[in-house]
């Protein structure tokens, strides 16, 4: 016997002592005193959910590896089961270590001058992916020390979780989820005995088995512990030979990406709650997918869904990853754009509130100068005398600056800023008249979110995507908010049915904006169409880009439950402790009445006496106190007013057409 070979017998001599010293707590101290460090709070990647719980998107732990913390329940219990019977029969049962693996390991590495055999439990393998250290007796007596220690302080379960987090799978997968969705497309709870089998045979020799590259090796390692499994009892022989006969991926799939604009640049929490709405976000995403071939080079489209009653974005569509106008990975909807028209309701409903005009005051829509400034409307033509109603509904730009300079852009100015819209002007530029024609910068985030309030009750906060407290703020008292959302309430162009939707939109000079934005009961969606990096497109208005794909995205979303259908403004109304409220029962805002015959005009509600008003004009009530009967002159859009007592109105735009 050399000399080598009897210190190599020494050598293990002692291991086995240290290994034996575990009964009398030496190796137990020794994992007390230098334990296996737990993983930190932030080296997990992100799941991103939907509100449903489903998963929306995965995104990498720091340093761009995909490593998910797992938990056993959500693995295919084949593959727990196979991972015990294939590394750890005992596990569960031993106290983490298997003296008897221990010995022969010691021993093979005494003969042969290296280690021939680990003999590690899982749960020192899970001490070792804990703290990796080069294969030698001293790292194997540390794992032994740390695993008695993971084995006192932690239960079984967790310990099988962490194996399942952190086992390697080859490049920068790491742990069951990461190989899961990376090979097979597909959440770890869904997967089959074959792939099942192939993900435990990985860990062993990630790279060597690799099925993208080495397919051939990959494939025996997994039917050799496809075998085992029916020997075993855990599969018949009938599923074993069919699993085996299955093919490995050759690629891996893309990881699960939705939203990736979101994602970019972001440290998220191990599991981020959103409040997508599923099958919202599915018909959104459809929609765009199908009109994106149509918008001219170069061209992104950024959509924006809300829930009106809870004031969370139900679903986004940000363009693809590298779609063909090259928006990448910027979130569009934070981008401050020009706004073109669409602050003007904002405008009208304040100046209503302040008395300075009303719906059916007569504005001027004429050529006319305010200082050094002389705004065009955008058709080039002017109609003259126009109702402030009529003005609002077809965006016209000399009414609005004229209502501008009577309440004041900086009054405006601030009044958006108090509701967390703050204008986005150039250094030192004061908010001077043109910034109610889009002569400001805005984001989309903010106009959703001054909308969400026209749309509702008047108040303004941020429209969330995550839980978390927001700010909330006054811009609109609920009844100007209210008839400005009336006004605007109209069948989209070339439709005839009213469909309960109010929208409004906007074109920013050289038509690098287009806006549109649109409301019913229960949603409001935002939709832009632009070049991201804020050249002018090849012609055409809102009216042609954004407008048809909000109509087409209100077709395609899925209607809310009837039960949460109450809109938050008659909510607010509800709530209100005061007498009946004003309200007119017939027609409805958006009637299409059909022939010239008597209409009759039913309100209820309000103080009396009522006064009815058709365009501004007043009709004599001829019938009950709360109803009276009109005679359309002719064909033609008309503007029910009715005014109480308190001086509460409420209104309907409707339209009449003759009998075919």
């Amino acid at each position: 016997m050399t000399w080598t070979l009897r210190r190599r017998i020494a050598a293990a001599g002692l291991a086995c002592a240290l290994a034996l010293m575990a009964g009398a707590g030496g190796v137990l101290a020794l994992g007390r005193f230098d334990p296996a460090p737990l993983p930190a709070p932030g080296s997990w990647g992100t799941r991103i959910l939907a509100a449903d719980g489903s998963l929306l998107a995965l995104a990498p732990a720091p340093g761009g590896v995909w490593r998910f913390e797992t938990r056993p329940q959500n693995v295919s219990p084949f593959l727990r089961q196979l991972l015990v019977a294939v590394e750890d029969r005992h596990f569960g049962t031993d106290p983490g270590v298997d003296p008897g693996a221990v010995l022969r390991a010691g021993w093979q590495w005494a003969r042969a001058g290296h280690v021939v055999s680990g003999g590690s439990t899982l749960t020192m393998q899970v001490a070792k992916l804990l703290d990796p250290h080069p294969r030698t007796l001293s790292a194997k007596l540390l794992e032994t020390a740390r695993a008695l220690d993971l084995w006192q302080h932690q239960t079984p379960d967790r310990i099988m979780g962490l194996w399942l987090s952190l086992a390697p799978f080859g490049g920068n997968l790491v742990g069951v989820e990461a190989a899961s969705w990376a090979w097979f497309g597909k959440p770890p709870g869904a997967l089959d005995a074959a792939e099942a089998a192939l993900l435990v045979a990985l860990p062993r020799r990630p790279e060597a088995l690799r099925p993208d590259r080495h397919p051939e090796a990959a494939i025996r390692l997994r039917n050799r512990l496809l075998v085992l499994a029916a020997a075993r009892g855990l599969l018949s022989p009938t599923e074993a030979a069919s699993a085996e006969a299955e093919p490995v991926p050759r690629a891996r799939h893309p990881m699960p990406r939705a939203l990736p604009q979101l994602l970019s640049g972001v440290r998220h929490p191990p599991l981020l709650l959103t409040s997508i709405d599923p099958a919202i976000q599915a018909a959104v995403t459809h929609a765009a997918q199908a009109v994106t071939a149509d918008l001219p080079p170069q061209v992104a489209l950024t959509v924006m869904v809300a829930d009106l009653h809870t004031r969370r974005l139900s679903a986004l569509w940000l363009g693809d990853w590298n779609d063909r106008a090259r928006a990448g990975r910027t979130d569009l909807t934070q981008a401050i754009r020009s706004p073109g028209s669409t602050l003007k309701p904002f405008l009208y409903a304040l100046v209503f509130a302040d008395g300075l005009a009303h719906p059916d005051t007569l504005l001027t829509d004429t050529p006319q100068r305010f200082g050094n400034y002389g705004p065009e409307d955008f058709t080039g033509r002017f109609t003259g005398r126009v109702t402030a109603a009529d003005a609002l509904r077809r965006s016209l730009n000399l009414p609005a600056v004229g209502l501008l300079s009577r309440f004041g852009a900086e009054r405006f100015a601030a009044k958006l800023a108090a509701a967390d819209a703050p204008l986005r002007l150039p250094r030192d530029a004061a908010p001077s008249l043109p910034i109610i024609l889009g002569g400001a910068g805005l984001s989309m985030r903010n106009l959703m979110a001054l909308y969400a309030g026209l749309a509702t009750d008047g108040s303004v906060r941020p429209l969330r995507l995550t839980e978390g407290r927001a700010t909330v703020a006054r811009l609109l008292p609920p009844t100007a908010a209210e008839t400005v959302a009336d006004i605007l309430t109209r069948p989209f162009p070339d439709e005839t049915t009213a469909r309960g939707i109010a929208w409004k939109t906007g074109t920013s000079w050289g038509d690098r904006d287009n806006w549109a934005f649109g409301f019913d009961r229960d949603h409001l969606i935002g939709v832009w169409v632009g070049r991201p990096d804020g050249t002018a497109m090849d012609g055409g208005s809102a009216s042609d880009h954004a407008l048809p794909i909000l109509a087409r995205l209100f077709s395609a979303i899925p209607a809310a439950p009837r039960s949460a259908a109450l809109s938050s403004r008659m909510l607010s109304l509800a709530a209100a402790p005061a007498a009946d409220p004003l309200r007119l029962l017939y027609p409805p805002p958006g009637a299409v009445i059909e022939g010239l015959g008597p209409l009759s005009l039913k309100a209820m509600g309000g103080a009396r006496p009522l006064r009815f008003l058709i365009d501004g004009a007043p009709i004599v009530s001829i019938g009950a106190l709360r109803q009276t009967e009109w005679q359309p002159p002719s064909p033609g859009f008309y503007r029910v007013t009715i005014l109480d007592a308190a001086g509460s109105a409420v209104h309907a735009a409707i339209r009449v057409k003759a009998e075919d």
